[in-house]
């Protein structure tokens, strides 16, 4: 498995590479976030272990650019221990976040659960969310046995937020998401989810998408109230 290590901190760096590949991991070594997306699209890893204090651009700003174009599992370090920090993160696409200073018993863990999750995706190419299956591979998705008839754009959203069960999809990582940088907007988005909504209904899914003003959307199971029930699926 290939990891790219992002941290600009050569001793801290030499010792985690160090590690990592003495547990047979292949490393590639950034010292930088021009160097760090350099090396993302040269050398497609398995896992990204990102430090958000990485220059030019940060990890915050690297991550996003990761995000537009691949779900790749990413393990955010950092010095900061505030809570802003963290959200800013979790918001920008972070599977995970670490700490330092931290233990490499504890990196190790950290990256077993977050490419256990990515292989038990990538193995089937389906999400299975309430009454849905969404197959990813051929764009389909059956409520039970029955199809769930949605445009191209619609199941992107549909993906993404199931990609991501019972926890906030930022409104700007959906957009990078579904239109690149092409054509979407925040109100054709809440259009389209719209219609999503009523598909979903329609089907009997179980499942509800809320909006969490000035932040993103949730997909999870309904709720009477209509308010969002925070819970996680294996597929998160």
């Amino acid at each position: 498995m290939k990891v790219l290590l992002a941290e600009d901190d050569i001793d801290l760096s030499d010792v985690t590479a160090f590690a990592l590949r003495r547990q047979g991991f292949t490393v590639v070594r950034s010292y930088s976030g021009a160097q760090a997306l350099e090396h993302f699209e040269a050398e497609q890893p398995d896992v990204v272990v990102l430090d958000i204090c990485l220059p030019e651009p940060d990890g915050i700003d690297v991550l996003r650019q990761i995000r537009a174009q691949s779900e790749v599992p990413v393990i955010m370090l950092t010095g900061r221990s505030d809570e802003g920090a963290m959200v800013q993160a979790f918001n920008a696409g972070a599977d995970d976040y670490i700490t330092k200073p931290f233990s490499f018993r504890q990196l190790m863990l950290r990256l077993q659960a977050v490419t256990r999750r990515a292989r038990s995706q990538k193995s089937t190419g389906q999400l299975a969310v309430g009454r849905l299956t969404i197959d990813r591979d051929t764009w389909s998705v059956l409520a039970g046995d029955e199809p769930v008839k949605l445009t191209r754009l619609e199941f992107k959203i549909l993906y993404c937020l199931a990609s991501h069960f019972g926890r906030v999809t930022p409104t700007d990582r959906l957009l990078r998401f579904v239109w690149r940088d092409d054509g979407g907007d925040g109100n054709v988005l809440k259009t389209h989810i719209s219609h999503i909504r009523q598909k979903l209904s329609a089907a009997e899914s179980g499942l509800a998408i809320n909006a969490i003003p000035n932040v993103g959307y949730i997909l999870n199971q309904h709720h009477a109230s209509g308010a969002p029930t925070l819970v996680r699926s294996n597929a998160s």
